[in-house]
């Protein structure tokens, strides 16, 4: 993969090309952004072109050369990937960085670090970094990825220059999963204003089973409107048994919440993230406050809440169905 192969992020890209044009790159970046948006990818493909030996007038890798081949197995010895060990990205893997970093470049022109989730480095670790980014080598370049930038240092984040990675566009994402994945137009529409603008996400959800199981879980809306007691009893058997299956349930109906607030306050449908739901949307804005829409997204996410901290699923739904049909009026 190259620069022009990846969807989105044209400006951050263009900012990488042109301190590769002007041989003015930073010895640290911070790549930040949500979760599965790219930013690794862009990484890797950074550390490619500056490698690249047929890239310097393009500033992309080629692709086909000797060093691009052997970052895309993983096997390049200037092209280093850190991420955490379990919970935390430990000392070890810093000591390690630093120990290679005494020596010169072996094939390429740079050698890159990139340090994934760089937000879980210990207070150890995050220390020893610091050292390193202080004392800085002209051959050694540091790529930091995260998704929670705040819970780094600010050290190092004054250390780093920033790129930030934003939400990808819908249509971006729905290009991205026809012509890479060969996803139906409409599935891929459908995928695409779910996704959150994370293509990783939309990776995640191009099974036809999320479209399935989202159907059934924005059906719920409409026995909440109906108030059926037994009806909303058998509701929480719809999210599954286990903890993720049931967290992604609830996720998809919190998105049916706020697409009827959406249109509750704005009357927008262009807005709307379940689009071929619009049916139940309308009605259900019907029947419900503003201010209980609010309510309603609160029991969800002390819900959601629960779930996570191990409290028992079948009353935790049990409990936050009745909230929710007590708010629809």
């Amino acid at each position: 993969m190259s620069f022009k192969d990846i969807y989105g992020h044209e400006k951050q890209i263009s900012v990488l090309q042109t301190a590769m044009a002007r041989n003015h790159i930073s010895h640290a970046y911070l790549f930040y952004g949500m979760e599965g948006i790219g930013k690794r990818t862009v990484a890797e493909v950074f550390a490619k072109a500056l490698n690249c030996r047929n890239g310097r007038e393009s500033l992309d890798a080629c692709d086909v050369c000797t060093s691009c081949l052997k970052i895309d197995h993983g096997n390049h010895p200037d092209v280093v990937t850190i991420k955490a060990d379990g919970q935390f990205i430990r000392i070890k893997e810093i000591r390690e960085l630093q120990e290679h970093m005494k020596f010169k470049p072996f094939e390429g022109g740079k050698r890159i670090f990139i340090i994934l989730d760089a937000d879980k480095m210990n207070i150890v670790s995050a220390n020893a970094l610091l050292k390193t980014l202080e004392e800085p080598s002209a051959s050694n370049i540091l790529i930091l990825t995260t998704s929670r930038p705040h819970l780094l240092p600010m050290t190092i984040l004054s250390r780093c220059q920033h790129l930030r990675f934003n939400p990808l566009r819908q249509e971006t994402i729905a290009s991205y999963l026809q012509e890479k994945l060969s996803m139906d137009p409409r599935s891929s529409y459908l995928i695409s204003l779910s996704s959150g603008g994370s293509i990783g996400r939309a990776q995640a959800l191009k099974d036809d089973s999320y479209l399935i199981m989202r159907d059934e879980i924005l059906d719920i809306m409409s026995k909440i409107k109906a108030k059926d007691t037994l009806r909303l009893l058998s509701v929480a058997n719809d999210f599954g048994q286990e903890r993720q299956e049931i967290m992604e349930g609830l996720s998809i109906l919190m998105s049916g919440y706020r697409d009827v607030l959406v249109y509750k306050e704005t009357g927008d449908t262009e807005r709307i993230i379940n689009q071929d739901h619009m049916d139940i949307i309308k009605s259900f804005a019907e029947c419900i406050s503003g201010q209980d829409i609010l309510n309603s997204i609160n029991a969800l996410e002390r819900a959601m809440h629960a779930i996570n901290q191990n409290a028992n699923k079948q009353l935790t739904l049990e409990t936050m169905m009745f909230k929710l049909s007590r708010y629809c009026e």
